[in-house]
């Protein structure tokens, strides 16, 4: 795993200077690679690329990076793993087209495949996780691409008229001149999902490459463009992008082939897993999971144990203090695979300390707070081994979210009301305070002893009373559940000179053709292309990253992924229990019992603390002068939903923390506050 940069600028002043600057952004994510550094330049053409390594495979200086290839055409950096490069490499030998090897790195397999194949072909013969910037030096044309679901992170964008690219947004702010403002469509979107998502970024200007796509840029730096993101297929001032993988396409071919046999299903599945951990467990450095004794972890371990001659290494961390704690768990099915367990027990003293890093780990406003204990599990594993493989990615892939049961659930019980006659509902359980709404839920649970009762019945009502007065489907349904500020324009500041409107997103996008015909799938498909990437595998990166340890996926080998989509909607989701394909493989290895309980997400009290012991630092945060002038956001809103939750009343936990998030990000970004 790795960290790349570079520019592309006709700015002479730049030019002289090029290779110590593209030093000085490489150097602000040296934490992506602590191994190695290299740069590359030719201020003839304008071009300069910068890397930072962190040896995973070929640790010797033969897999040093920028990297030319063989015949000279191409210059590399990479960020990544290449899991079948040896298998790449033996083809290119059976074809003639190797050179004499200069070590056994995947950049110089990646490389004579491209001189070989071109870039979109080879993208198309690997597997793996990667994000590229490629300077072709015959066509003087870059080249950016993202692997195929964004598990590595990639920007470009302008910084004045300078085409500026790179691993995390710290290389830009490295870059001279750098003032881009924050962008109040991305700020709008970031308040609706709790992140900044794809193809925007929180500065103007700036973009994310989106996953499975490849953007050529050709000639010297193109002119900033309108403040729009390109899209695929794309063409703007010498740019073009395309997409050359799509879930998608995997969606509609999945559907036109699904499995009638299940035996024959689980037997494809099983192998189609085994080879992707198979694959993704080679390293030159010392390799372990984690574990966290849910299923999606179990199996990936399971698979892992079952193929190696010694004992696996996996962590957990344990959170007992805070009684959020599945390290008994974790721990029970370690003993059964007899793996090398390590366990940490984490204090909420330790989980407090991480909080403000966050800005800084993340880059951009992000407020996802199982954050915190993924970075706590990724440190305690990075004390041994320097790649750890996940189990993410198994719910968006086999049916595991609770949304995919209680959502199509609540629709199908009220969606025989008119809208009308829903809303006015709504409006009458909004009606009666919460208070009262609380007093009713202690007397129902008085009198039903030996259960745990509902608790905090008035926030409960009042939420679903939110949805009920603006949901018309099954698919408004879904955007209200991944929506925290449900209208997140009407807490931005404006003038009546500046109101902004939320951009579309990709939910809005054309569904496939076939394979979403059910409302799971449907909300399956939009978390595959939207929370995914953007949160998921976004939380993970910076995570893992921000102290050098690189993750791998295997749920997320796309053959894998084929595979999964082929599953008829029966054989992801049973009944009321989800992921039953998985866990059919499962079983095969651990018991049933020490697996089978209710779904539990990595999470810790934040909503309790924000209450206690971190109310002070959110009270700074939350100030209503501060944030008016800042000038971004409406502090009405928030100031009442911050006192409703210090009451008890209501549970904005994530609402808050999302506002907390971006403010902290913005006092230690320190962008300039533009009108």
């Amino acid at each position: 795993m790795c960290g790349i940069t570079g520019f592309l600028t006709r700015d002479a002043r730049v030019l002289a200077d090029a290779a110590s600057l593209a030093a000085r952004m490489a150097g602000a994510i040296a934490h992506r690679g602590p191994d190695d550094a290299g740069v590359w330049t030719d201020p003839d053409a304008g071009i300069a690329l910068g890397h930072r390594r962190l040896s995973i495979i070929d640790l010797s200086p033969a897999g040093h990076q920028p990297m030319a290839s063989h015949g000279g055409r191409y210059v590399l950096a990479y960020n990544g793993e290449i899991y079948n490069h040896a298998e790449v490499r033996e083809e290119l030998e059976r074809a003639g087209a190797a050179p004499a090897w200069r070590g056994h790195s995947d950049t110089e397999t990646l490389l004579c495949a491209i001189e070989r194949w071109g870039v979109e072909a080879t993208l198309n013969r690997v597997v793996g996780m990667f994000a590229i910037a490629l300077w072709d030096k015959r066509e003087r044309a870059l080249y950016l691409a993202r692997d195929r679901f964004g598990e590595k992170p990639l920007y470009y964008g302008w910084v004045g008229d300078s085409f500026v690219f790179g691993s995390e947004l710290k290389a830009f702010r490295a870059y001279p001149g750098f003032d881009n403002p924050v962008c109040r469509e991305a700020l709008a979107q970031y308040l609706r999902f709790m992140y900044v998502p794809a193809p925007r970024s929180i500065y103007r200007g700036v973009y994310k490459v989106e996953p499975g796509c490849l953007l050529r840029v050709s000639g010297f730096a193109p002119r900033h463009p309108p403040n729009a993101p390109l899209r695929a297929p794309a063409l703007h001032e010498g740019i073009s992008v395309q997409r050359w993988w799509s879930v998608t396409a995997t969606v509609e071919a999945g559907a036109a082939d699904l499995f009638r046999d299940e035996v024959q299903a689980m037997e494809e599945l099983e192998t189609s897993l085994a080879k992707a951990v198979q694959l993704q467990s080679l390293a030159d450095v010392p390799l372990g999971a984690f574990l966290s004794g849910g299923v999606d972890s179990s199996t990936i371990v399971a698979l892992m144990q079952k193929q190696s001659s010694r004992r696996v290494k996996t962590f957990t961390v344990g959170l007992e203090e805070i009684g959020m704690d599945e390290a008994p768990y974790a721990r029970a099915v370690a003993r059964h695979l007899g793996t090398d367990h390590t366990e940490l027990t984490v204090t909420a003293a330790e989980a407090f300390a991480v909080v403000p890093q966050l800005p800084h780990m993340y880059d951009e406003p992000f407020a996802d707070s199982s954050q915190i204990p993924t970075h706590l599990v990724c440190k305690a594993a990075r004390q041994e081994v320097t790649v750890a493989l996940s189990g993410d990615a198994g719910d968006e892939m086999f049916g595991g979210y609770n949304r995919y049961f209680w959502g199509p659930s609540v629709w199908n019980r009220l969606s025989w009301l008119p809208y009308q006659v829903r809303s006015a509902f709504g409006g009458a359980i909004t009606a009666l305070p919460s208070s009262s709404w609380d007093s009713v839920g202690t007397l129902f649970n008085s009198v039903r002893r030996g259960s745990h009762g509902v608790q905090r019945l008035g926030d409960k009502a009042h939420k679903l009373a939110t949805r009920l007065r603006h949901v018309r489907n099954a698919d408004d349904l879904y955007l209200s559940l991944v929506s925290e500020w449900q209208s997140p324009c009407s807490i931005l500041a404006h003038d009546g000179a500046l109101e902004v409107k939320e951009p579309s997103n990709l939910l809005q996008d054309p569904l496939p053709s076939r394979g979403v015909g059910d409302d799971q799938l449907r909300m399956m498909y939009w978390d595959s292309i939207t929370y995914l990437p953007d949160d998921i595998l976004c939380k993970v990166d910076r995570a893992a990253m921000a102290i050098s340890l690189e993750t791998r996926i295997p749920f997320l080998d796309h053959r894998v992924a084929e595979v999964a989509w082929r599953l008829p909607l029966s054989m992801k989701i049973r009944g009321t229990q989800g992921k039953w394909a998985l866990r059919q493989i499962l079983f095969k290895y651990v018991p049933r019992e020490l697996i089978e309980r209710p779904k539990a997400g990595f999470g810790i009290p934040v909503g309790d603390w924000l209450r206690g012991p971190l109310r002070s630092w959110a009270e700074d945060l939350l100030d209503e002068r501060r944030i008016r002038k800042e000038g971004y956001l409406d502090p009405r809103p928030i100031r009442e939903a911050w006192e409703e939750h210090l009451s008890g009343r209501r549970d904005w936990t994530h609402r808050i923390w999302s506002v907390l998030m971006f403010e902290a990000w913005l006092l230690a970004a320190a962008p300039p506050i533009v009108p």
